[in-house]
């Protein structure tokens, strides 16, 4: 029976158990769960959000119903808190007992695969049905932090070069930003531009399931790993829906993290037959445009120099009462991203 590990001595007892079994523990679950036969625990599991993780099986009880157990517990407490598909992270060794349980496999690496329960992948995809188009395609995946003339001219270069561009906008809200201002301020600074279709990521580009890294401060040692799952994911499944040959992206002076991943897409875009297209940003007088100089500005309250960095619809967005939480929230020092 799958119970509820709440008090400190059953979560003390189960970071043991997952630490023996070669996992970290890692707080920060919405449910840590476990199965106990004869007062000794043979399997935990836990949940955050809408990510399975620390699954554990005593070795001699693996290959029989405990991981059974604790997924199907996993799952309906994710169901239950709003979620339509959950996500693991496993060895590769280990995707077929996860498939068995009708997870699917959404992309792998070397050392991690990445599967999912529910079927988001393939809803998510068929809801977009209506802009695919047949032709020379191409992509690209931004934030947008907020929309600035750099995130224009990357846009206008990639459709002059295309028949159509989709644009893959950052769902994931945890920049200072939130994700429904993000889309409508892409939205309205790319309005005259006829072959561009505009969509959300939803959990399949640079999102905390496929590549949380992009969202921490500082350095995580197994960001590669994320990058490579998640360029996998985008190139053998999202591209090849869209019909994408291209992705292109700008340059990178500020942001390591970014930087990195630009140089993971020159790497591993072309094994699929997608061109890595890099884009030279574009600048001001006083360098380049970049959304953190944006932010910078807004952070100082200084606006005179805005019109050099945004589009007349941002603008005109961080000049409206709406903008002032967001403006709040800078001024206070959040918002890395």
């Amino acid at each position: 029976m799958v119970t509820e590990l709440s008090c400190a001595g059953d979560v003390s007892e189960a970071r043991d158990f997952i630490e023996r079994s070669g996992l970290s523990f890692e707080d920060g679950y919405d449910d840590l769960v476990g199965i106990h036969e004869g007062g000794e625990i043979v399997a935990v599991g836990a949940r955050a959000g809408n990510i399975l993780k620390m699954l554990a099986v005593e070795p001699s009880r693996q290959g029989g119903t405990l991981l059974e157990e604790l997924t199907t517990c996993l799952i309906n407490r994710g169901f239950s808190a709003g979620f339509d598909s959950l996500f693991v992270f496993t060895k590769p060794e280990y995707a077929v007992p996860f498939e068995a349980l009708n997870f699917s496999l959404l992309a792998s690496h070397e050392r991690v695969a990445l599967l999912e329960f529910g079927g988001g992948l393939e809803r998510w995809l068929s809801s977009h049905l209506s802009i695919v188009r047949d032709g020379l395609n191409g992509a690209v995946v931004m934030n947008c932090n907020p929309f600035t003339l750099g995130h224009r001219h990357l846009v206008e270069t990639a459709g002059r070069q295309l028949d159509n561009l989709y644009i893959f906008v950052v769902r994931e809200d945890r920049s200072v930003f939130p994700f429904d201002v993000r889309f409508r301020l892409v939205e309205e600074g790319v309005r005259d531009l006829p072959n561009v279709f505009i969509l959300d990521t939803s959990s399949y580009a640079i999102s905390s399931v496929t590549f949380p890294t992009y969202f921490l401060k500082g350095t995580d040692p197994i960001a590669r790993i994320h990058m490579e799952l998640d360029l996998s994911l985008f190139a053998s499944r999202i591209a090849p829906f869209f019909g994408i040959t291209r992705r292109f992206f700008g340059t990178e002076p500020f942001c390591v993290t970014t930087c990195g991943y630009n140089e993971a897409m020159k790497r591993l875009l072309p094994l699929y037959g997608i061109d890595a297209v890099e884009v030279k940003r574009k600048e001001t007088t006083d360098g380049a445009i970049s959304a953190s100089r944006v932010r910078e500005l807004l952070k100082a309250n200084d606006f005179s120099p805005l019109g050099k960095y945004v589009p007349a619809s941002t603008l005109a967005y961080l000049n409206s009462s709406a903008a002032a939480p967001i403006l709040g929230k800078l001024r206070e020092g959040m918002g890395r991203h």
